[in-house]
């Protein structure tokens, strides 16, 4: 199977079938499923990191955009990183409070953990839409992930064709510093673990935060000299830099050399976690074709509202309308 043929439309109708489930026959029958599989192929779309508490709106958002949403009326993290701004100094205002909250804070509950222990001993890899680095955070191995859109940890050139990639962690904590923000444990060097960013409620009001950053924080790329940007897959500047492409030839050559997609191939267990509807084509409708072609294959998804699978695979199919923590739990208290 070429490499290319990850990105490109799966011969299988669109998800039909919605026979979800939130029963103990369901949660039983996935439980015996990761037991019993000699593969598992893990995907993790926006679900995943909602149920770890990384939510978009609401109170968190409240928490560190309340100025944003006064000011340019933006309603959640998602619209924000879509809104048009007055100039970069505002831009990377707003990026960098999204970027360290949603990256270089430890996110509320233990969610990827709890997955990382349950796969322990298992042969397995992972392809994510996520960006937020949880998985490396919860300690999965490098060599088992693929981050397909990218990483909040990174700034790459606007311009597009570039293909390097620059951590971003001094930087940005540099600019929470110019917008007035403190952190639970900041030390004099930025590259250490600062904690938690102090809302601005806790810490004297927003009376005292700005929202833009000054010139001399606006970076810019040292190659070409245009201003950064998140390495976030948006448009066609996105960069696959060496390590992307080093990742993505690791998981095909997973699904290869198990043989997860090939007729009569290993008994291969596809588990979606959470994925979205912006990006079926990463992974949720890739998993449905494999597992219509590979007659040993079960698809799985947990996802609260949207556990959908294709007719051909009904049978074959564990659907779980529910929360993926609180699934998670359940399955890892089964022993």
């Amino acid at each position: 199977m070429p490499f290319m043929s990850l990105f490109t439309p799966p011969a299988i109708n669109p998800p039909a079938t919605d026979n979800r489930d939130t029963s103990e026959d369901a949660i039983t029958r996935l439980t015996n499923a990761i037991h019993d599989a000699d593969t598992i192929v893990v995907g993790a779309g926006s679900g995943m990191s909602t149920s770890a508490g990384y939510t978009y709106s609401g109170e968190r958002f409240e928490r560190y955009f309340s100025d944003f949403v006064n000011t340019y009326g933006i309603g959640d993290m998602y619209s924000g990183g879509f809104a048009e701004y007055p100039d970069l100094n505002t831009y990377w205002a707003w990026w960098s409070r999204h970027i360290y909250i949603n990256r270089y804070m430890a996110p509320p509950k233990d969610t990827y953990g709890l997955l990382r222990s349950l796969l322990d001993g298992h042969d397995y890899t992972v392809i994510t839409t996520n960006v937020d680095h949880c998985f490396q955070r919860a300690g999965f191995p490098d060599d088992r992930l693929f981050c397909t859109q990218g990483d909040y940890g990174l700034f790459q050139s606007s311009r597009t064709g570039t293909s390097r990639t620059y951590d971003n962690e001094r930087d940005v904590k540099r600019m929470l510093l110019a917008q007035g923000f403190t952190f639970a444990h900041m030390t004099a060097d930025t590259a250490d673990d600062w904690g938690e960013l102090i809302a601005a409620d806790e810490a004297g009001g927003w009376a005292g935060i700005g929202m833009t950053i000054p010139d001399d924080l606006i970076p810019y790329c040292p190659d070409d000299g245009f201003p950064m940007a998140p390495n976030l897959r948006c448009d066609d500047t996105f960069a696959e830099d060496e390590t992307w492409h080093e990742c993505a030839e690791r998981y095909q050559s997973f699904l290869d050399t198990r043989r997860a997609c090939e007729a009569d191939g290993s008994r291969t267990l596809f588990l979606d976690l959470g994925s979205g509807g912006n990006t079926p084509i990463i992974f949720k409708f890739p998993f449905m074709q494999w597992t219509s072609v590979n007659r040993n294959a079960t698809y799985a998804s947990i996802n609260l509202g949207e556990a959908v699978t294709a007719p051909q695979i009904a049978d074959r199919s564990i659907l779980i309308d529910a929360d993926i923590d609180t699934t998670l739990r359940n399955i890892a208290s089964r022993g």
